[in-house]
């Protein structure tokens, strides 16, 4: 792994594509943990005289959070607690001269990468932004896995013509997965309603074999005891207008096939006119499933006690409301207390750990990506990770100096 940590930056431009897209709520972006991640990158990269040209998107064409990055530059200028140089523009003369113009340590903000045509749309991933961009920079840096799984221009282009380098924050993202896909006993807990990326997963570990055993809990426990012959009383209701119905099948042929290694609920918390009612799986008449019960909770604590690798995905309840968020709030505690090596990812989990009040430094790694954590833990290439892999061999990087 080349990371640009270990080399000389001082005086050079250096392209760095981060993640830095945001929640928006009444026009104003909400920073959160990707931003301030990829903030201290920057400033470390500052610090030691390079000069920092930021590409990152907001939204996608067409939806309610596509966006200029203004609002992310001042944020930016806020964690850094230094100037940063916003041009409105990305491949454009204004944008040039403002990238030719930087002095050691400044940091310039470019626009919304997706603006450009060639950014999602160029079937090599190259175009107009490489062609204007490469020219006038001396490095490349990747500093998102979140963005590593799509074959985009600013994440994979640049790799083809210039010397290009892991960022901290990749660094540590791909480190802290890379320990999970090394480990041949992982425990999973998987929650949330994101039930496609919780079977790629299973498919993959359960037919290898190194998967200790698969906790269940959110949406997915609702249809997987669909799935074992459970009544889930009004929960049905959800099932159908999810059409999370359509995967009762698939759930009862994994049952099948990895009988005692996907563990279900053995009770349940029921919102029953919004109070929580506790009740064992097969005494389920009417309420509907918004947690794990209080000996689930147990059972998968002790798991979770005696496991030495761990990847939770996915809150096991509606963790929102106080009542329903016991068994999150349990289950996240007992992967914070215990001596494994415990990787967390997806966005609702992360605001659980917030929302609740658990330290984020007690896990091993708090993973910042989504979609793109899950194709690599299934063990996908990713286009942006495979650029840099291939990059390493075009360019040698002899005019980089490493730092002793």
């Amino acid at each position: 792994m080349r990371k640009i940590a270990d080399y000389g930056v001082r005086g050079k431009r250096i392209l760095l594509r981060a993640d830095l897209n945001c929640p928006v709520e009444n026009g104003k972006i909400v920073p959160g943990a990707r931003i301030s991640a990829h903030a201290k990158t920057i400033k470390e990269l500052s610090d030691r005289g390079a000069r920092v040209i930021v590409l990152a998107h907001q939204g996608r064409k067409g939806s309610d959070d596509f966006m200029p990055m203004e609002q992310h530059a001042k944020a930016l200028r806020h964690l850094l607690g230094k100037d940063v140089i916003y041009v409105d523009d990305v491949i454009g003369e204004n944008a040039k001269k403002a990238i030719t113009s930087l002095k050691d340590g400044e940091v310039l903000m470019l626009d919304n990468v997706r603006h450009l045509h060639c950014e999602t749309e160029h079937p090599h991933g190259e175009g107009e932004i490489i062609y204007h961009l490469a020219p006038i920079a001396d490095y490349y840096v990747l500093d998102a896995l979140s963005v590593a799984h799509r074959k985009h221009s600013s994440v994979v282009g640049f790799a083809k013509k210039m010397p290009c380098f892991y960022g901290d924050v990749l660094a540590g993202e791909v480190g802290a997965v890379d320990k999970v896909r090394h480990s041949k006993d992982v425990t999973f807990i998987f929650g949330g309603s994101k039930v496609e990326d919780s079977f790629a997963i299973m498919k993959k570990w359960l037919l290898d074999g190194r998967a200790r055993e698969v906790l269940v809990g959110g949406a997915l426990a609702v249809l997987f005891l669909k799935a074992a012959g459970h009544p889930v009383g009004d929960s049905q209701d959800y099932l159908k207008t999810s059409k999370l119905e359509e995967k009762v099948p698939e759930a009862k042929a994994l049952l099948e096939q990895f009988n005692g290694k996907i563990v279900l609920p053995v009770d349940v918390g029921l919102s029953i006119g919004m109070q929580r009612h506790e009740a064992d799986v097969d005494a389920i008449k009417k309420g509907q499933i918004w947690d794990i019960g209080q000996k689930t909770i147990q059972r998968y604590v002790e798991v979770v006690s005696n496991s030495h690798c761990i990847v939770m995905n996915g809150p096991v309840g509606v963790y929102e409301l106080e009542d329903f968020s016991k068994g999150t709030k349990e289950v996240l505690e007992a992967v914070a207390k215990c001596d494994a090596f415990s990787l967390i990812g997806g966005g609702h989990t992360i605001t659980a750990i917030d929302k609740l009040g658990i330290e984020k430094r007690y896990f091993s790694y708090v993973s910042l990506s989504g979609k793109a954590l899950i194709e690599y833990l299934c063990g996908k290439d990713l286009p942006g990770i495979k650029a840099l892999e291939e990059n390493e061999n075009a360019f040698p990087v002899s005019h980089a100096h490493k730092v002793k």
